[in-house]
């Protein structure tokens, strides 16, 4: 294909447009990485006539996504300004953008986004995107988006903004705004129902979201969000000779007609009745979202611009948008865990021993030989036990295989490589055991007995314990210095975090060695000191406590557990414990109790609720909407009470009695040195609780809400860290 370029100052077959000056009242682009907008003239190969190409690169490479703050805003805008008097006097017949290898954009800059000191500047950013944005729809020629890689956000607005959108075959797309305390704010909240339809566009600007799942490029085209997709070794050229058939008539792209209104304002009040049932009001964004999905169907474009740019500044002043950025900054930050000792301390790892073969021991073994590639043995007592973890890996790889998540090949090489067993002696090869046997001292402390007197000097030794002391389970053994501790949460495939425990004796070689593997399963590492229940157990089990306790001395159960709800938490308590099993729970509850006192509750009902085996919890009533207590446990309950003079709680005294002594743990927890900052509790509860982002975990909610102050007198974390700043 023919190239040329337009006048100005070129760099090779690029003309680099000079950044115009940042919007009246934008802020000035504080720290602002600036996305350049790079024009190159291509002469379509059939003779339709010129299209500029307008590429969006920030100057990084392919590690550094492209992101959108003024002054980046600003300069898009000129380069597209031009180009549109270039339409105008006829020198070209279209306009496309694409992005920089592997990047269209990662939408707008969150953390200058969470730095901005006003709603008047927070209006203003929303009115710089739209400004820029519209340009797209208004250029005289038609325009393109070649979506050649991820397209997040205000990235992927610049895509909905044009009459035309390609995507690579291998790209990424999503609006998690709503997932961030914010909404789609340069065109997404109004353009997705109108190009999709009402029903999808709930599921690509809230349900998606709140699930952070994005659409992969297939699923975009299907939906209607790309018009061509194309193989990603030769995209720019399909896409370049797709943009010509376009403008010669040869494909004609069909769009589909407004959902009646009837349809629409169906799916937006079930949609509203919905995510009452989830958030429960406690938090803005979706609620922001649904009103502008509501009005997008009779809006004109200028009218629903201006109310995206209203929702945008309210929402950016918001505490729940500050803590989601700044959960965001945690989890992305997480990859390079704080404390861990240096890599090249690790063991290497080749052949891998898992002690037990139930359920958690066989998830562990699949995780292992699908992500680190090494042969895993798997023992158990029986044969029947081993043959039913064995069962799970391959039944597993077979459903893989069947929703084409892998290939057959895979699946037969991971199979093959786990290997079942009832002889001890055959982890005498492995450089790496870790037991996932049953949560008792005495069990585990006799596996440890066993392995040293089989196992290689320099293997390592890990247990998967989810509260129990690893120093005193190594503290018999010979080389206790060894033993480390790799805690996965259930699922193991799907919970991105492991704790990675420092025992008293833990050498750095095995902890280095422990956080090397968890990079390797491509999970998230967080290092804790060997204190009871670590992080995430300490935490959640003492709020399910608080829970109990709260029953056990008159508080209905069904207020219970709703006293949470305010939080805005993936489910309920009594769900929970659902979830994790009333005796797991139970026997975490009680090991705390022993090891840090009567902070950690004591339960009679709990108790004989596991005693006799019964569920705790109703079915759902819909997929995705969080399951409620049944009632009928709370003659449970009342069976066990033995005093009428106990304070009874309502759902705010309920939630009151959680909020303090989840302060008061956490104050402990950082003296005792569980974790080196408040930061990494606040990742242990997103990654490993499913603490939602709007609360930024669980220190900055505490600090907003005067908890912090209270209870400890002082801030877990500094103002402006997780919420607007005060001062």
């Amino acid at each position: 294909m023919a190239e040329s370029t337009t006048p100005g100052t070129t760099a090779g077959d690029q003309t680099i447009t000079p950044a115009a000056p940042a919007p009246q009242g934008a802020p000035a682009g504080r720290g602002e990485r600036v996305t350049h907008a790079l024009v190159r003239d291509v002469t379509l190969p059939g003779g339709t006539g010129t299209l500029a190409l307008v590429t969006l690169d920030n100057g990084l490479d392919h590690t550094k996504p492209t992101t959108l703050g003024p002054l980046g805003l600003a300069e898009i805008r000129a380069a597209l300004e031009t180009q549109r008097d270039r339409a105008a006097r006829g020198e070209i017949v279209a306009v496309a953008v694409t992005g920089k290898p592997y990047f269209l954009a990662a939408g707008a800059d969150l953390l200058q986004a969470a730095s901005l000191s006003g709603r008047d500047e927070a209006l203003a950013l929303g009115r710089a995107g739209h400004d820029t944005y519209r340009l797209l729809g208004e250029m005289g020629v038609p325009t393109f988006v070649y979506v050649n890689g991820l397209a997040l956000g205000g990235g992927l607005e610049v895509a909905l903004n044009a009459d035309y959108r390609t995507i690579a075959a291998d790209a990424t797309v999503a609006l998690p705004e709503t997932g961030l305390g914010l909404v789609p704010g340069w065109g997404g909240a109004y353009l997705v129902p109108r190009l999709v339809g009402i029903e999808k566009a709930v599921d690509v600007i809230l349900t998606r979201p709140a699930a952070n799942k994005p659409f992969k490029a297939a699923e975009a085209f299907g939906l209607g969000l790309a018009d061509a997709l194309f193989a990603p070794a030769d995209f720019l050229e399909q896409s370049i000779l797709w943009t010509e058939q376009v403008l010669r008539g040869e494909v004609v792209v069909e769009r589909r007609e407004l959902d009646p209104p009837e349809v629409w304002d169906a799916v937006v009040a079930a949609t509203r009745q919905r995510v009452d049932a989830v958030v429960h009001g406690s938090r803005p964004a979706p609620y922001r979202a649904i009103d502008l999905l509501a009005a997008a169907r009779t809006a004109s474009l200028d009218e629903a611009f201006a109310a995206e740019d209203e929702a945008l500044a309210d929402l950016m002043m918001t505490d729940e948008m500050r803590s989601s950025v700044y959960a965001f900054s945690q989890v992305s930050g997480g990859k390079r865990p704080q404390g861990a000792p240096d890599p090249k301390l690790a063991q290497p790892v080749t052949r891998v021993g898992i002690v037990g073969a139930g359920l958690m021991a066989a998830q562990i073994a699949l995780l292992f030989a699908q992500r680190l590639g090494v042969p895993v043995v798997m023992r158990d007592l029986d044969a029947e036990r081993v043959d039913k973890g064995l069962a799970f890996v391959r039944s597993t790889t077979e459903k893989l295989v069947g929703s084409g998540r892998m290939s057959p090949d895979v699946a037969a090489k991971i199979v093959a490589s786990v290997h079942g067993t009832t002889d001890i002696t055959e982890f005498a090869s492995c450089d790496f055991v870790i037991e996932a046997v049953t949560e008792v001292m005495g069990l585990k402390k006799k596996v440890f007995a066993e392995l040293e007197g089989i196992i290689s000097p320099d293997a390592i030794l890990a247990t998967n314990t989810s509260a129990l002391s690893i120093t005193e389970m190594a503290a018999d053994l010979e080389h206790p210095e060894r033993v480390v501790g790799i805690h996965f949460f259930n699922p193991v495939a799907q919970m991105p975090l492991v704790e990675v425990i420092k025992a008293e004796k833990t050498s750095d070689a095995a902890l280095a060695t422990g956080f090397k593997i968890a990079k390797g399963l491509r999970k998230t590492a967080v290092g804790c000191l060997d204190r009871p229940g670590f992080v995430v157990n300490r935490l959640l089990v003492l709020l399910m406590g608080k829970i109990v306790e709260a029953v056990e001395k008159g508080t209905p159960v069904e207020v219970a557990d709703r006293a949470t709800r305010p939080l805005g938490l993936p489910m309920g308590p009594f769900a929970l414990f659902d979830l994790v099993g009333p005796a797991v729970g139970l026997h975490v509850l009680t090991s705390l109790r022993e090891d840090l006192g009567d902070r950690f509750p004591q339960s009679p009902g709990l108790e004989k609720l596991v005693a006799d085996g019964t569920k705790v919890a109703l079915p759902p009533v819909a997929k995705g909407i969080p399951a409620d207590v049944d009632p009928a446990i709370q003659a449970v309950f009342d069976g066990v009470r033995d005093s009428s003079d106990d304070v009874v709680l309502d759902e705010a005294g309920v939630l009151d009695s959680i909020l303090t002594a989840l302060t008061v743990e956490i104050g402990h927890m950082l003296d005792e040195g569980v974790v080196q900052s408040p930061s990494q509790i606040d990742l242990c509860m997103i990654l490993g609780a499913g603490w939602p982002f709007h609360l930024g975990g669980i220190t900055p909610y505490l600090d907003r809400t005067g908890y912090s102050e209270k209870v400890l007198g002082r801030r877990l974390l500094p103002d402006g860290v997780g919420n607007v700043p005060r001062g």
